[in-house]
């Protein structure tokens, strides 16, 4: 009850209407329960009707696996301290919400955490680099939020899994490590930040789980031309950068290629037009410096 006395409704909300004082809590709307043990397992909460903080008292159940508050722009404050006394926690989501200040050092600590979503808050401040001792860790997302200073060099060196990492819509900056190419990341977004430097390390034949990679409206300056694409990608998009070279001829036998996005760049030559390149529409190319070929109307010389 002290973590529903923490969220304020407001004056059209009807607050939590299930949770009652000595009723089964296991009943209650946002909980589930352990059939056999009828223990709490899972808490979520979503919707926009509250401001508040979240409770300390998260951290007294003790068997929660899955902890969710979501779209409550007035829940504010930062992410209790409490919450490392869940040693089962698997799944942690704070998106949607107001907390700001540094994301805490402490996270590290979450042992059994597969996967951390922190999305579009107002946290600030470098991200914490022990992030990369989370051995289970698979999925990271810390997008939209006002983190500034550089990807830590840690996120090349995971000491167990290799995460899908969101980290785009933030004031990141600086070069990315290269131990980052070391790493076969399913999906990786860097977007909109304002990171410098060479990013052809993330390309990677061999990196066969890589599907997504995201690194537009950045300030990458690096030559494609001789950049191997991971075989399986499905989303590319390094447009609104300073990417100059020719685009590879092998990028045609991408198989999955579903996604493609090169313009506002400064790359040249004739765009490759074999495999699936003929779907893609000259918005994927346009605003370079000096592509020529379909689909752009520019006849190459």
């Amino acid at each position: 009850m002290n973590i529903k006395k923490s969220l304020i409704p407001n004056e059209l909300s009807y607050g939590l209407p299930s949770w009652v004082q000595n009723t089964g809590c296991c009943h209650w709307d946002g909980v589930r329960c352990d059939s056999k043990t009828n223990r709490v397992t899972d808490l979520g909460i979503a919707g926009s009707e509250y401001s508040g903080r979240i409770s300390s008292s998260v951290g007294d159940l003790p068997y929660l696996e899955n902890l969710g508050f979501r779209d409550f722009k007035n829940i504010t404050g930062s992410i209790p301290r409490a919450i490392t006394k869940l040693k089962h926690l698997k799944f942690l989501e704070l998106s949607y919400l107001g907390l700001s200040g540094p994301i805490p050092n402490f996270l590290n600590q979450l042992t059994t955490l597969n996967y951390l979503y922190l999305t579009n808050n107002q946290f600030s401040g470098s991200i914490p680099p022990n992030l990369s001792d989370l051995k289970n860790i698979r999925t990271i997302q810390l997008n939209g939020n006002k983190l500034t200073g550089s990807i830590p060099e840690s996120f090349g060196k995971f000491t167990g899994s290799v995460p899908s990492l969101f980290l785009s819509g933030n004031k990141l900056s600086g070069p990315i490590p290269k131990s980052l190419g070391a790493l076969d990341f399913g999906m990786i977004d860097l977007s909109s930040n304002k990171l410098v430097g060479d990013a052809s390390m993330l390309f990677n034949p061999n990196h066969g789980l890589t599907g997504i990679i995201k690194l537009s409206r950045n300030q990458f300056a690096f030559n494609l031309t001789n950049v191997k694409f991971p075989t399986n990608l499905n989303t590319l998009d390094i447009s609104h950068n300073k990417i100059f070279g020719e685009i590879p001829q092998e990028i045609e036998g991408l198989e999955n290629l579903e996604m493609l996005k090169l313009g506002y760049n400064r790359l040249c030559g004739k765009i490759p037009t074999g495999g699936r390149m003929q779907r893609f529409p000259s918005t994927s190319f346009m605003r370079n410096k000096c592509l020529c070929g379909s689909p752009l109307k520019i006849s190459c010389k």
